[in-house]
């Protein structure tokens, strides 16, 4: 369902007072306690459900999750006009400004035809952007709360943009190797400090592999906690339908049905 203009303005007029009256003195004394720093747990959680809605790709659970997150958006809004530091208009129009700025080859002279170079551009066009004076290294301004495995691939594109990266997957997965032998060594060795190192190194050359790959650490490490999810409630059902409490199975009982969950899997 499309909703007219001017409907969407008044809705929009309408969600303002909403939040307004919830933070007012005669508001919910939950929402009057809040403030940007106490919301942080709650806007990560709503991004999720925004990402899981659209993993599921249904249209209605994306708009559901997508309303929560925008509700957020006008909260946080609402506490700062309280403050008076800014507003929603005032972000509104430095939303506006940004995106025309960071696109002069839609909204200017500038040429990018293809997703890399708009890419190129808009790292370029951020430099320059007051805030951003002080990052004076590739490597700066990696958010500081990002997951550690989009942040690793996120460091690495970065330093790949500069010609520092592998010319082949053979140099990557060698490096893979090499880090899984550290770590067998730093085992042997049994200096926990060492072991927690060679570990990182091992887990960080992995993402470089997935990345060289074209693929999303994130989202395939999250595709395979699910699928191992999946599976092992497969195994607990199997146990049951066999009479067993998983509970008290040994390890050898739990690894044989797991390996006969698979094979049903892979059949089916």
């Amino acid at each position: 369902m499309n909703i007219s203009k001017d409907k969407s303005m008044s809705l929009f007029q309408d969600l303002i007072e909403l939040m307004r009256k919830l933070r007012s003195k005669d508001g919910c004394p939950w929402d009057k306690e809040q403030s940007h720093a106490s919301l942080k747990p709650h806007l990560v959680e709503e991004t999720y459900e925004v990402i899981d809605a659209i993993d599921s790709g249904n249209p209605d659970k994306i708009k559901e999750e997508l309303a929560d997150l925008f509700f957020h958006i006008i909260f946080h809004c609402q506490i700062a006009k309280e403050k008076g530091v800014f507003d929603i208009g005032s972000v509104m129009a430095l939303c506006l400004d940004k995106m025309t700025r960071r696109h002069p080859h839609v909204f200017g002279d500038a040429l990018a035809t293809t997703p890399e170079e708009v890419i190129l551009q808009w790292e370029e066009i951020k430099k320059k952007e007051k805030g951003n004076e002080e990052r004076k290294s590739i490597v700066d301004g990696l958010p500081r709360h990002l997951p550690a495995l989009q942040k690793a691939q996120k460091l690495q594109k970065k330093v790949a943009k500069v010609g520092f990266d592998w010319t082949n997957i053979q140099g990557v997965i060698a490096k893979v190797d090499e880090e899984l032998g550290e770590v067998k060594e730093a085992i042997r060795g049994n200096k926990p400090e060492n072991i927690e190192e060679e570990v990182g190194d091992l887990l960080f050359s992995v993402v470089n592999l997935a990345r060289f790959l074209n693929l999303d650490t994130e989202n395939v490490l999250h595709k395979t906690i699910y699928k191992f999810a999946d599976r092992f409630k497969k195994v607990e059902t199997e146990l049951a339908s066999m009479g067993k409490d998983i509970e008290k199975c040994t390890l050898e009982e739990m690894d044989t049905v797991w390996n006969k969950v698979k094979e049903k899997i892979k059949k089916s």
